[in-house]
């Protein structure tokens, strides 16, 4: 279904200079939306916006924000160029997962950066987006958890805690939004072949490499269709919560590889 039928919409997607966020810029893009790109990386996230660009959108708007920074989204948000304020699809996806530790062992600025990214983000950015789609009587957000905030494994308590903290924000936002038109969806992913293990290993490819190993892990671009196909159902319909892995992967704990 074309989500874009009646109108181009406009879509904010934050994280978007790689992995899902990417891949749901170039989703948007070729159903002719307009994209609110947001990241931390300039360059890169240039490089999508000339992407999107080729693939059908209909204008692309990139904003180089770390949403890390509350001052900074904020002020970002408020100044936007007053063709790109009324937002309709917001995809909170800028996250990150930071070492692989027992808690008693974590690095506490591992911490500090998943708690300020996954959740602290997530609610900066929607804190400055979800009045708008209040005031219009119209909008979407959809928030990217994860497996992980559905069952703890060890040694990723922190991120895991980050996720379970989406899941419940996703829930009550949802709960806070109801008698208006605004629909919330949680899209839960299990393995996804994206940056997220080099920068979880700090920059250690080769472990990152053996993370999905004997495995063939969802891509980025699974991710981005099934919240495009959730963006499109009916204005009437709430789809709350999507869990989704690869058939070798049951949950975050249970994983079948293949031997090598």
């Amino acid at each position: 279904m074309d989500c874009m039928a009646h109108s181009p919409k406009t879509v904010l997607v934050t994280g978007a200079s790689s992995g899902i966020g990417a891949a749901t810029a170039l989703g948007f893009a070729a159903e002719g939306a307009r994209l609110l790109l947001a990241a931390r990386r300039a360059d890169k996230l240039a490089a999508v916006a000339a992407q999107a660009l080729e693939r059908g959108a209909a204008a692309v708007h990139t904003i180089t924000l770390d949403v890390r920074d509350r001052a900074a989204v904020a002020k970002t948000l408020a100044e936007l160029p007053a063709e790109w304020t009324a937002i309709d699809v917001l995809v909170n996806n800028a996250g990150l997962s930071r070492g692989l530790e027992k808690l008693y062992e974590g690095n506490i600025d591992d911490w500090e950066e998943m708690i300020d990214t996954n959740v602290k983000g997530l609610l900066y950015v929607s804190r400055a987006i979800v009045p708008g789609m209040v005031e219009r009587g119209s909008g979407h957000i959809v928030n990217l958890g994860s497996t992980a905030g559905d069952l703890t494994y060890p040694n990723g308590a922190v991120y895991c805690g980050s996720k379970a903290a989406e899941r419940a924000i996703n829930d009550g936002l949802r709960q806070d939004l109801l008698g208006t038109p605004v629909r919330v969806t949680s899209i839960d992913p299990g393995m996804v072949v994206t940056e997220f293990s080099v920068v979880r290993f700090h920059g250690d490819t080769e472990r990152a490499d053996n993370f999905y190993k004997g495995i063939k892990a969802l891509t980025p671009e699974d991710i981005a269709e099934t919240i495009l196909w959730v963006v499109g159902r009916p204005a009437h319909v709430n789809i709350a919560r999507i869990l989704l892995t690869p058939v070798q992967q049951a949950n975050s704990l249970l994983v079948h590889r293949e031997p090598a």
